[in-house]
């Protein structure tokens, strides 16, 4: 986020990145790279469009835990079409050409939108938490909209309030710049204490709290999963004298209703648990290195390694839409109607089976049981046979 192309030389002053006599990198290494930043833009933008045509193509997606999906794949996308085109040209050649208006304009919505990835992600975690842990009174508020709503505006907000000020105003504050003509990035840079107060709530406390929400679920589906067992086993050993033939059919439903909520909420566990490893490899890298590169003024952490950390953030905006339909089965669904419109369903050719076995069956049951209605039928198969000829 609001990464430079500039190291420190000697003197303290920063250069571009591009080499340290100021030619530019080598033709085919610009082509390399070039091709590689495009392909991401591509796969951002595409991948997350996908998710936001989803929710317009079905209607069955629009609950509120999906709702927070939609959240995730808004600030991915705008990463996409905003953020990575407008720094390519600023990373390959080392200079920042569009103007200080447009530099505040690209920080601001960098830092926001990376930040409000990171808080959707926390909010869906938070979700799924309240979904396995909380069954009784989720289900209850999972028809009101209007608090997912507040939720998914409350993200954009903090992730707004943790960045968008201090790039605004920092200038006006301290009383002059130190970004060099033809660079940019924020002036809080190097201020390692800022950098650490801002990582806390941008990158530790969300890494700490789905890390804690992950944990609540599978201690949770540990826990039915073994009274589940545990009645299994104890129904199974009991004599068959002792439970009558209506108890028995009572119970049965019940046990497939407690067995398909624990296999259900153990895709929710495997989903959330790829997330936020996911959500670690990408963040992790990048927040160790910028404390502590500001803490030392860029002098010891090479720019290349940075670079690479910096890149891995919006490898995550990339990431994210593959985990829809890896993980949910109802966006595989939305995605193959997108994708294969004229493709039919497994449920409609089933439904279409269905009510001709439905129409085959009231046929034959008219013939055996009503000989007027079977005349009828007789004479309209006469019919039709005689305008086939």
């Amino acid at each position: 986020m609001g990464a430079h192309n500039g190291e420190f030389n000697s003197s303290g002053n920063l250069t571009p990145a591009v080499s340290e006599a100021g030619t530019v990198l080598p033709g085919y290494l610009l082509v390399i790279l070039s091709v590689l930043m495009v392909t991401l833009v591509v796969v951002v933008v595409a991948g997350n469009a996908l998710v936001i045509m989803a929710f317009i193509v079905d209607k069955t997606l629009r609950n509120q835990n999906n709702f927070f999906f939609l959240n995730l794949a808004i600030s991915d996308f705008l990463v996409g079409a905003f953020c990575i085109p407008v720094y390519i040209p600023y990373n390959l050649t080392g200079r920042w050409m569009l103007g200080k208006g447009l530099c505040k304009v690209w920080l601001v919505m960098d830092y926001l939108l990376c930040t409000a990835s990171v808080f959707n992600i926390v909010l869906i975690s938070y979700d799924r938490f309240l979904s396995v842990t909380r069954a009784v009174k989720y289900r209850a508020q999972r028809n009101r909209t209007h608090q997912a709503v507040f939720k998914m505006v409350l993200v954009w907000v903090l992730a707004f309030l943790l960045y968008g000020p201090a790039i605004i105003f920092w200038e006006a504050i301290v009383g002059q710049s130190i970004i060099p003509a033809h660079e940019c990035y924020a002036e809080f840079y190097f201020t390692w204490y800022f950098l650490l107060s801002a990582s806390t709530f941008e990158f530790f406390t969300p890494f700490v709290s789905v890390a804690f929400f992950n944990l609540s679920i599978y201690l949770n589906i540990h826990q039915r999963n073994k009274m589940l067992f545990i009645k299994t086993r104890k129904v199974s050993s009991s004599e068959p004298t002792a439970i009558s033939p209506h108890t028995a059919s009572c119970m049965a439903p019940r046990r497939t209703t407690h067995a398909l909520r624990l296999s259900r909420d153990k895709k929710i566990a495997k989903s959330l648990a790829i997330m936020v490893c996911i959500f670690g490899i990408c963040w992790a890298p990048y927040t160790l290195l910028m404390i502590i590169r500001a803490a030392c003024s860029g002098e010891c952490v090479p720019d290349p390694w940075y670079e690479i950390t910096f890149w891995l953030l919006w490898l995550n905006s990339a990431i994210n839409p593959f985990l829809y339909p890896l993980c949910h089965s109802s966006f595989r669904r939305a995605f193959s109607k997108i994708l294969c419109p004229k493709r039919p369903s497994m449920h409609s050719v089933a439904l279409t089976c269905l009510i001709n076995a439905v129409g085959r069956t009231l046929k034959i049951h008219l013939l055996f049981f009503h000989p007027l209605s079977s005349i009828l039928l007789i004479q309209q198969g006469h019919r039709g046979a005689d305008i086939v000829q």
